[in-house]
């Protein structure tokens, strides 16, 4: 059996569902730049995945881009000074 240590432990006052969720999120992301890679280099078609599983990645995408585009405090075609 695998010896744990204190890193293995979840923050004292932070619970294992709150821990678990945090981990799926680090997780999720992975997955996507994953997808991303294998779409790149043609191992994985979009046709390949099933219609449930385009329409989450195309939400969190957008999600994702919503959020690039509120943190985009210059505009691109502004000049700078």
């Amino acid at each position: 059996m695998d010896k744990m240590d204190k890193s293995d432990l979840p923050p004292s006052g932070q619970s294992s569902r709150q821990e678990l969720s945090a981990l799926d999120a680090d997780f999720i992301r992975v997955l996507e730049d994953l997808i991303d890679a294998l779409l790149s280099n043609g191992t994985l078609r979009l046709t390949d995945l099933p219609p449930q599983a385009l329409e989450k990645l195309s939400q969190r995408k957008r999600a994702r881009q919503r959020l690039r585009n509120s943190l985009d405090l210059i505009d691109d075609g502004e000049e700078l000074l």
